[in-house]
């Protein structure tokens, strides 16, 4: 562990989780693969307990897994411990489970990813569990929207491809008067830009793909918890079953170590593109909620530390074929899923998903801004605008 908790995050970062005793002499804690773990005799499996840390059976993790989750623990002040997973989604979902039971109500972000929502929409109403969506401005409230059976609400902030901010201290505060759990998606900004549980957040989840892999070649994702609900997070991931491999563990553990450098070059540049494409005649409207213009900045200006890497624009045009033709025309954008990693990405986007939220009129278009020059990266997206 740290050796001291006063330590700001980007030292936290770098010395997290490498326990002597899991790296020995070497930097990084090694791979270590197992299903068995040997006893030394009978009486010590009668003592042995399975939980977060010990040696019990492969399926409860080895060092190679306990380190990454000790560092994601300890970059989160106030967090009493972490479970990984084998995606976002699949720490979203045992989040919700670890709170939810047949007969209980959510309320979830409109603004939420949108496969959190085909959750709610599917399984947990297969299971009697009722999910209602509010207005991400919501703020304090919330707390009129509850019900006697209401038993968690599920934040996102920003929301999902529109970027929608929420008062996240407000929320929680509501909630926790109310008995009710909060879950936050917290992968857009990450402990280092939005520490969740100093804003009253029970579970914070992340999807390690992004910032914390940082290189685009793993899927993983985590739930760090309170020391209310840790016990009972724990509980339930095993239950279930879930484990990730050493090998992903290792690689989320080594793309940590440089994510806090990642996340300040490529905010910086996220936001010097905002900013060049609010002044183009061909678009019509940024969403990226460090702009002083965006909705709820204030929100932004209170509670976050500096910009994540993902943000929307409007191209002003209805004509779809327009926003295909930019797209395509390129060439320092690969077109594909998923963000956070070192290389600048472009989707198109349509939030078709929403339940009555107006949006931003005109062809909506998602950039992931990479490690690349900025400069290069803003010449592309000139020339592209002019081929549409």
């Amino acid at each position: 562990m740290s050796d001291d908790p006063a330590y700001r995050p980007d030292t936290r970062i770098v010395r997290a989780g490498r326990r002597p005793e899991w790296a020995q002499r070497v930097v990084n804690p090694p791979v270590w693969r197992a299903s068995t773990i040997l006893f030394d005799d009978v009486a010590a499996i009668d003592e042995a307990k399975a939980g977060h840390g010990k040696f019990y059976y492969g399926l409860h993790g080895t060092p190679t897994q306990w380190s990454l989750a000790e560092a994601l623990t300890e970059l989160e002040p106030g967090a009493a411990g972490t479970m990984l997973y084998s995606s976002g989604l699949s720490a979203i979902s045992t989040a919700l489970l670890t709170v939810l039971a047949p007969g209980d109500d959510v309320l979830i972000v409109e603004s939420a990813y949108g496969p959190t929502r085909r959750l709610a929409d599917g399984f947990l109403k297969k299971m009697g569990i009722a999910t209602r969506y509010y207005a991400p401005g919501v703020g304090a409230g919330i707390a009129q929207l509850f019900l006697p059976q209401t038993r968690a609400v599920l934040i996102e902030s920003p929301g999902s491809q529109t970027f929608e901010l929420q008062d996240v201290p407000a929320i929680c505060a509501a909630a926790r008067a109310a008995g009710i759990a909060t879950i936050l998606d917290n992968t857009w900004a990450s402990p280092l830009l939005f520490p969740a549980m100093a804003a009253g957040v029970d579970i914070s989840v992340l999807a390690c793909s992004k910032y914390v892999g940082g290189h685009s070649d793993l899927m993983l994702g985590s739930a760090t918890a309170n020391a209310e609900w840790f016990p009972r997070l724990e509980r339930t991931t095993f239950d279930i079953g879930h484990n990730v491999s050493p090998d992903d563990a290792w690689l989320g553990a080594r793309g940590l170590r440089t994510m806090a450098v990642r996340l300040k070059a490529q905010g910086a540049a996220t936001l010097e593109v905002a900013d060049w494409l609010a002044n183009r005649p061909e678009v019509s409207n940024v969403l990226h909620p460090a702009r002083p213009d965006f909705p709820g900045h204030a929100i932004y200006a209170r509670d976050f530390k500096g910009s994540g890497t993902v943000f929307s624009f409007a191209l002003a045009t209805a004509d779809v074929a327009r926003r295909t033709r930019f797209i395509e025309a390129l060439q320092l954008f690969g077109i594909g899923w998923s963000w956070g990693g070192y290389e600048s990405l472009v989707t198109p986007v349509d939030p078709g998903a929403r339940t009555g939220l107006p949006w931003a009129p005109g062809q909506l278009v998602r950039l992931q801004i990479g490690l690349e020059d900025v400069r290069d990266l803003i010449a592309d997206l000139a020339q592209a605008l002019d081929t549409a």
